[in-house]
């Protein structure tokens, strides 16, 4: 059998047995072997946390840049005393079926077909945050996740918090009456990119795996490393990647709304002369009938709002408008407003951080082997960033756009529909059938 022929009979026919097969139930006390996929800034952070645990071991590393390798490599073997296996190819890893799980810190446009191939080769997955670059693929997720029997957890961390899990069900109590408006802020200040020519590729990169489903473009340090959230091909601009966050805990508190019935976006790449593509100034509203979530990045200097102050040179949180008063959440707390005088009524510190818990509440799910174990199962993941995603399409057509919750269409305009998913570039395709 052909060297692709393999590979397809892995992913296709053969993959529903591997994954049986992968699917033993994890002891108390086994440590569960994860690779990490993706080495950047996020994939180092996921390298420290995963051997702050004491129940996984980091068993492979992959990445699509030699240099990360070996920086990733160094750091598991000065820490652990074990050197890792090392992959530029996704698919190699698979193969091995000592590894439980995959965490996935790879551009957005990656985390899709990651996942599913994970999924069809009986691996649980921790996937960054968006879950997906666009509407479709996360679609494509959820059920590949479901079929395989697989735990999926979107790094959506602020589910794990304490305060945030305390803010939410305060809302759900009815601490400030109705909630009518939740709004979400990303005022994350962003500095200019510039304008970088293209180039030749740097030694030990491998841009065709870098680029994978996106176009092949020609090599730009503008579209690689960080950057690369700053471009249509690859990313999602803020409002899909910090601003991911505040729109999960937006729908959250409002009792886990889905899909809205109409959308409408505007803005602009203001003030910078630079490479960048996606706007540094976003507003977004989405309409549900009874109440509605705004959402508003905004990249350039700014101040704060009612309720939510600068932190360093930052904004970002969310606030909940109700029929009683309103509530403010970010990542040092929450405060509670109530009454026409707006005295505050409520106040909480944030305990610790959120992402060692919400990686230990995915283990809590392998080992179980209940999806519903997860604070940020792939189905919320998926919601959550098609908002960020529905707004992006407003934005790029300029106009309100109408939304059938059950179809998950827009209704009447077929140019948004084909927005809702991408031309991917060969081999690197999602299949329609997972």
């Amino acid at each position: 059998m052909s060297e692709g022929n393999r590979r397809e009979f892995l992913y296709g026919a053969g993959a529903a047995a591997l994954s049986i097969g992968a699917r033993r139930i994890l002891g108390a006390n086994d440590r569960i072997h994860v690779a990490i996929v993706g080495l950047g800034g996020r994939g180092r952070a996921h390298l420290g946390y995963f051997m702050a645990i004491p129940t996984a071991q980091i068993v492979a590393v992959c990445d699509v840049d030699q240099a990360a390798q070996e920086r990733a490599v160094a750091m598991v073997e000065k820490k652990t005393g074990v050197k890792p296996a090392v992959f530029t190819d996704m698919r190699k890893l698979l193969e091995d079926k000592e590894i439980h799980a995959v965490s996935i810190a790879t551009p957005n446009h990656w985390h899709a077909l990651q996942t599913i191939w994970a999924c069809q080769a009986g691996k649980d997955v921790y996937v960054e945050k968006p879950a997906c670059h666009n509407v479709w693929e996360g679609l494509k997720m959820i059920e590949a996740a479901r079929k395989y029997q697989r735990m999926v957890q979107v790094g959506s961390q602020g589910r794990s918090a304490p305060h945030k899990i305390r803010a939410m069900q305060l809302l759900k109590e009815g601490v400030i009456g109705k909630v009518y408006l939740s709004k979400g802020l990303c005022f994350k200040r962003r500095r200019s990119i510039g304008k970088k020519p293209d180039g030749p590729v740097p030694p030990g990169v491998n841009w065709d795996l870098f680029l994978g489903p996106a176009p092949m473009r020609p090599f730009n340090e503008n579209r690689f490393r960080y950057n690369w959230h700053w471009f249509w091909d690859t990313g999602n601009g803020d409002i899909g990647n910090q601003g991911v966050h505040e729109m999960d805990i937006a729908r959250w508190g409002l009792g886990d709304i889905t899909w809205p019935n109409y959308v409408v976006s505007t803005g602009g790449k203001y003030i910078y002369d630079d490479d960048q593509e996606t706007p540094n100034t976003q507003l977004a509203t989405f309409d549900y009938g009874d109440c509605e979530i705004v959402f508003e990045v905004r990249g350039l200097i700014t101040g704060g709002e009612d309720g939510l102050q600068p932190r360093g040179e930052n904004t970002i949180g969310n606030l909940f408008l109700g029929s009683e008063g309103y509530m403010a959440v970010d990542g040092a707390g929450f405060q509670v407003y109530k009454g026409e005088k707006r005295e505050l009524a409520m106040e909480e510190k944030a305990e610790r951080g959120d992402t060692i818990p919400h990686i230990e509440n995915f283990f809590k799910a392998v080992r179980s082997r209940n999806y519903k174990d997860l604070t940020a199962d792939v189905e919320i993941g998926v919601i959550s960033a098609s908002l960020c995603h529905l707004a992006n399409i407003s934005y790029r057509l300029k106009r309100g756009l109408r939304f059938d919750p059950k179809t998950v269409r827009f209704i009447g305009d077929e140019e948004a529909n084909r927005m809702l998913t991408r031309e991917y570039r060969k081999p690197y395709v999602v299949p329609e059938k997972v």
